[in-house]
């Protein structure tokens, strides 16, 4: 079984994407991650080519900044990624810039891989996620965070990636998958609050115009952590390529996770989700193969 890791950056430094953790995570179950570096106004082809790692594979990508429409350009730049990857690999496992996978997870996953090898009704593997707010102690936990996407995928060009690079399609279609024992740890909204609103805005820009830009957001403000409707304190370890990272955090912030700021709609959700496992109407970006 062969596996190609593969991802996208772009100003990773200057945005304090955990991107080096994010590859890192992911490197003890594949043969080589491709890594498509977006032109960028920092030094992340340095970044990622300090790493040092003989099996990352940098390819390098100028963005289509037209692409506002959707995050159209992610997707693009994801399918780079994923078309760079070695032909005879049997799986492609997809890794986002502020995604991580904790150790304790990785012999879940090949053997997940191995299992599904020959089963081709199997289309990809689906991850449970934990969406991280704030700071590194605590979860959002709302209904509105998704709670299940495809990380790993079938060699299989016909696949590709669907709108803002969340999940995938083959040939339009949703794919089957087998929901796996393992977990994302999402870290995209666990930064410093300036850094947080700088890299909040120049996502914007991926879906806006400059005049909405202009009218909607402040200038220089930092961001502020305190909108969530609901967190959870998380009482596990980090992953341990977080560590370093986790002990150089320079700005402190505290919630009560007890408090909670539900619509009356949200809050029944909330409630079922809490009581079921399940969320009325919930969004599904896969086929579940039982």
């Amino acid at each position: 079984m062969k596996v190609s890791g593969f991802t996208f950056i772009r100003n990773g430094v200057k945005y304090d994407y955990p991107i080096v953790e994010a590859i890192q995570s992911i490197l003890p179950v594949c043969d080589e991650v491709v890594v498509c570096v977006g032109n960028s106004d920092d030094n992340t082809f340095e970044l990622i080519n300090n790493i040092g790692s003989p099996k990352i594979r940098i390819i390098e990508s100028v963005w289509d900044d037209s692409l506002r429409e959707g995050g159209k350009v992610l997707a693009v730049e994801t399918n780079k990624a994923f078309d760079a990857a070695m032909t005879d690999s049997d799986w492609l496992f997809y890794i986002q810039g502020d995604e991580v996978v904790h150790e304790k997870y990785l012999p879940a996953i090949k053997n997940a891989m191995q299992d599904n090898l020959n089963n081709p009704e199997v289309e990809g593997l689906l991850f449970h996620y934990k969406h991280f707010w704030g700071s590194y102690d605590y979860i959002a936990d709302s209904h509105h965070w998704y709670r299940k996407e495809i990380r790993i995928v079938r060699n299989d060009k016909s696949i590709r990636s669907y709108k803002d690079a969340q999940g995938f399609r083959k040939n339009g279609e949703k794919l089957k998958v087998k929901l796996i024992d393992a977990y994302i740890f999402h870290y995209g909204w666990v930064k410093n609050p300036y850094y947080q609103e700088e890299k909040f805005k120049s996502f914007h820009k991926l879906w806006h115009s400059d005049e909405w830009m202009k009218q909607n957001l402040a200038p220089n403000d930092p961001f502020n952590y305190n909108i969530i409707e609901s967190l959870e304190l998380y009482n596990d370890t980090p992953p341990a390529v977080m560590l370093a990272r986790i002990a150089k955090m320079d700005w402190r912030i505290q919630f009560d996770p007890k408090k909670k700021k539900f619509t009356v709609k949200a809050l029944f959700k909330y409630i079922a989700m809490k009581l079921t496992g399940e969320i009325p109407f919930e969004y599904k970006n896969y086929k579940l193969i039982k």
